[in-house]
């Protein structure tokens, strides 16, 4: 063969070093060691963790995600809780019930569960803190969602130029018509519970059963004409459209509770102008000079709208909490923490209450800086 004749290169071998990465395991190894470590540290009858951080490694390499004990599951619950910067009742975090429901992966399971749910966190009025962990995201396998933002919410119905009931539930409304959901127009019509089991399908609905929203009827303790508004509101605010992430493992369906501050109703969902925008009809009643923002009329409403839901709340004998009180026993709460050597990350624009945030003892302080990265959390939950 003449000298410059090509000669064939011979087939490309890849070297350990030049063979392209293995993906990244569906679950990070090094939050669930560090998830791990933290149980046992906060845990100490639960023993060293090594054995359990090497079981819980070799799961992962199998199979790209491990299983939570139900010690584990409970208590990373209770630190998302603890974690939960936005929230002012992390005092209670130790007293939150875990529900563990991961066997349960069907829409009609897990509606099931959430009645079930509604009706131990309710109590008879006893509002407990409540949270139902149904199953996880695995590899391959997303589990199912709850489409709605709370286990109960009321809809909102556009006609013509108008919403009647509550605009943020006017979405919701019209998918759920679209499903085959039929009701009344009213103001407060509990929607339905959509689950969808997986990417792309149709969501079920389901009604929610009339022992499952326990509601409360709005009057005032000095205006006999309050009454006649015809205002409620249900007593459990469970939220559902949120992952819990323990340990790198994410719970995409795990709805949970505590209990309403009253500021949340009488000064949020009943007085903003995008929700039920009730000020100006209070302030009607009342009498008040609306012709000057400079009268303060939206103020006076603003308290007498927070009294009638405090009344109300207390005379059908169901817990809600007082933004004054809340915001002392939150404080007693990063007191204990930091006794305990740890922060507590607070989101101070959501730990001021809407109504007179100056006279709170929270208004008056700095806190621990939020860190996004801090797990267990409650996050936002990826779209599909």
């Amino acid at each position: 063969m003449p000298a410059s004749a090509a000669v064939p290169a011979p087939a490309a071998v890849l070297t350990p070093a030049a063979r392209p990465p293995s993906p990244p395991p569906f679950t990070d190894p090094e939050q669930a060691a560090e998830f791990i470590r933290r149980f046992h540290r906060e845990q100490p009858a639960a023993g060293a963790p090594d054995a359990r951080i090497r079981a819980v490694l070799d799961e992962i390499e199998r199979t790209g995600s491990y299983e939570h004990t139900p010690a584990e599951l409970a208590y990373g619950a209770k630190l998302a809780w603890r974690n939960a910067a936005r929230c002012i009742g992390r005092l209670y975090w130790r007293s939150l019930v875990v529900r563990d429901l991961r066997h349960l992966g069907s829409a009609d399971d897990i509606a099931a569960e959430c009645f079930e749910h509604l009706r131990l966190a309710g109590n008879g009025g006893r509002i407990r803190p409540v949270v139902s962990v149904f199953a996880p995201d695995r590899p391959g396998r997303p589990a199912a969602r709850i489409v709605n933002q709370q286990l109960v919410r009321y809809a909102g119905h556009r006609i013509g130029d108008a919403v009647v009931g509550d605009p943020a539930g006017t979405a919701l409304a019209a998918r759920a018509r679209d499903l085959g959901w039929k009701c009344a127009e009213g103001r407060f019509e509990v929607l339905p519970l959509l689950v969808q089991e997986r990417p792309g399908e149709r969501p079920h609905w389901y009604g929610l059963p009339d022992d499952t929203t326990l509601e409360v009827p709005l009057t005032h303790p000095a205006y006999d004409w309050f009454a006649d508004l015809g205002l409620r509101w249900y007593a459990v605010p469970a939220i559902s459209d949120m992952t819990l992430e323990i340990g790198g493992v994410r719970y995409p369906t795990a709805p949970f509770n505590g209990w309403y501050m009253g500021t949340e109703i009488g000064a949020r969902n009943l007085a903003d102008a995008d929700r039920y925008d009730m000020l100006g009809t209070v302030a009607e009643r009342l009498g008040l000079d609306t012709s000057s923002e400079r009268t303060l009329w939206r103020d006076r409403a603003l308290i007498e709208l927070n009294i009638a839901v405090l009344h109300s709340f207390q005379e059908a004998g169901v817990t809600i909490a007082d933004h004054h009180t809340e915001s002392e026993r939150f404080l007693k709460h990063v007191a204990q923490e930091k006794r305990l050597g740890r922060p507590t990350p607070t989101d101070w624009s959501w730990i001021v209450p809407p109504v007179s945030g100056g006279l709170t003892p929270v208004y008056h302080r700095y806190y621990d800086p939020v860190d996004p990265s801090l797990r267990p959390a409650f996050l936002p939950r990826e779209p599909w």
